[in-house]
């Protein structure tokens, strides 16, 4: 059992063993998921929180439920990006955008892996917390090669990009954002992300990380994205055909 798991809910332990068993092909689509039953027995859980966790996945799309028959991956998941509405606000919808922190930094092993730069390098680094208008905030952590301080000198900038980040990095360096992966997980918040985003110690997150690539599969920007527990995003890649498609 990892260190964490006493604090992250079961019911996000459960969703998450079973998204990890589809991702690796252990579980096909069209495969029948454990049911209630199963789940609460294997997990020595309640019924309700085994439930819980299907729910979670149904509303990830990641499975389907067929009436009086049972839970079964889903043939085409429903891919959603971490910026779809239901999701969380992009820039532009955000109620507020707070620039915490921006400039050159050595980067963190995870960010420099990501963006394929040898450890150590030096990175920009943008900190930012959103909150939508329903009051709901998120923090957004993005890194960025630092030879884009010259082409891209805005991330250097204690304010909000206008117009959004990725559309101004695209337009600064002739580069358009073309493949999108995601991945999601929990951990325990830190005690920076409890201040901004007021939880209670300990808590647990969920943390989207996203790298944006462009048409070559060369690294843009990694970001890692830690939302308030409740809010589910589904990993997947996402293909863009161009920026000027995406703007029309």
């Amino acid at each position: 059992m990892a260190e964490n798991d006493d604090v992250v809910p079961k019911y996000l332990q459960i969703s998450g063993h079973i998204r990890a068993l589809i991702e690796r092909g252990e579980l096909a689509p069209g495969a029948e998921v454990p049911s209630e039953r199963e789940l609460a027995a294997r997990w020595k859980v309640a019924r309700p929180t085994a439930a819980k966790a299907l729910n979670t996945l149904r509303q990830q799309g990641i499975v389907r439920s067929r009436r009086g028959s049972g839970t079964y991956v889903a043939e085409q998941p429903v891919l959603l990006r971490e910026s779809a509405p239901r999701y969380g606000p992009s820039s532009s919808e955000s109620r507020s955008v707070t620039v915490l922190r921006a400039g050159v930094v050595e980067g963190p092993r995870a960010a420099t892996d990501q963006l394929r730069l040898p450890a150590p390098s030096s990175v920009i680094v943008r900190k930012m917390l959103h909150e939508d208008m329903s009051g709901y905030a998120r923090l957004v952590t993005c890194w960025y090669p630092e030879g884009f301080a010259e082409t891209a000198a805005l991330l250097l900038e204690s304010e909000p990009v206008p117009g959004g980040v990725t559309r101004y990095l695209e337009d600064a360096t002739g580069r358009a954002l073309t493949v999108v992966r995601e991945s999601i997980g929990a951990r325990l918040a830190t005690d920076d992300e409890r201040r901004h985003l007021t939880l209670r110690h300990p808590a647990a997150v969920l943390v989207v990380r996203r790298l944006g690539l462009d048409a070559h599969g060369v690294p843009l920007e990694y970001r890692e994205t830690v939302h308030p527990p409740g809010r589910w995003i589904m990993p997947h890649e996402n293909f863009t055909s161009s920026t000027a498609d995406s703007r029309r």
